[in-house]
């Protein structure tokens, strides 16, 4: 567990927001770094850090020890439990729930169906990562029931995004193969026929949302594809910033910019012939230690109707 005695300060400090009001990403072509635009993501990483949500991750057994601890640095209460005896309770009481794939195992499924369901009935917001999608027929059997259980928001690779959807994807085991700008028709098919929020990752992250916005995110370095559980761990984060932003379209670009930000401030901040170990601390250092000024000098994206 992570309980402690007290309650620690949080590394991040006091989390102040800008009186510059809220811009709430509006449907018209916008830069990120208009100071609004930028507020609407500081906003939501201080709500995520001031409200502590609890995510429910029923995830695979790769991840699970980075998963909860990214969601920790970004301020959020984790939990990660897969027992089908108790996901629905946890469902019912936790901010949002994230279903991950990764470790498929068919005494798992039931839960994760579970879990889904109870959280539309409940109406909390659900994330599904599609890890593999395309890589075996049971993994897309799989994946196809839990589409039909109405999941708020889908991310995934593009050769996930794509396999998804239907079409053919150069699937690599749990990699991808295809490039980001394949996947977009996809994914817009995928918005519209699930009524869901899609984000497909990769050296650009894009964002798209069923009334047509699409965010388009230009932060990250390579090295978060080398840390095994840094993309599964953007799926956690979609989950604690769509339990504290109900626009969920707005919880993915923001929590998809957040990581962006963090990954390639980690990959400047590592030392020299420092390898990938080191960078995974780093990435933990600067998820609970980044300052609006960070984050403003730092985000490249934009948004558009």
């Amino acid at each position: 567990g992570h309980t402690s005695l007290g309650k620690p300060e949080p590394p991040w400090g006091p989390c102040s927001l800008s009186l510059r009001p809220v811009f709430l990403f509006k449907r018209h072509a916008v830069n990120i770094t208009n100071d609004s635009y930028l507020d609407a993501v500081w906003a939501d990483i201080c709500a995520v850090r001031t409200q502590a949500p609890l995510v429910h991750s029923v995830t695979n057994l790769v991840v699970t020890a980075l998963n909860a601890n990214v969601l920790l640095a970004a301020g959020a209460s984790p939990i990660m439990a897969h027992a089908i005896e108790e996901v629905a309770d946890l469902a019912r009481i936790s901010g949002a729930v994230v279903v991950n794939i990764g470790t498929l195992d068919s005494h798992w499924v039931p839960a994760m169906q579970l879990a889904l369901d109870t959280a539309y009935e409940a109406g909390k917001p659900s994330v599904l990562d599609p890890v593999g999608a395309g890589a075996s027929d049971y993994r897309n059997r799989v994946l196809a029931d839990l589409m039909e259980r109405r999941p708020s928001l889908v991310r995934g690779n593009a050769s996930e995004i794509m396999s998804l959807a239907g079409e053919f994807a150069n699937t690599k085991g749990v990699d991808s193969t295809d490039p980001v700008e394949r996947a977009l028709a996809a994914a817009q098919a995928l918005t519209q026929r699930n009524g869901c929020v899609v984000c497909v990752s990769g050296p650009e992250d894009h964002v798209l949302a069923p009334d047509g916005r699409h965010a388009v995110l230009r932060n990250g370095h390579p090295l978060m594809t080398r840390v095994t559980g840094v993309g599964c761990s953007a799926s956690a984060l979609v989950g604690a910033f769509a339990a504290v932003q109900p626009d969920a379209w707005r919880a993915c670009a923001s929590a998809m910019a957040y990581w962006g930000v963090v990954g390639q401030i980690a990959a400047e901040r590592i030392a020299p012939h420092t390898g990938t170990g080191g960078y995974a601390t780093v990435l933990l250092d600067v998820a609970s230690t980044l300052t609006e000024a960070e984050l403003a000098a730092t985000l490249r994206a934009e948004a558009s109707a």
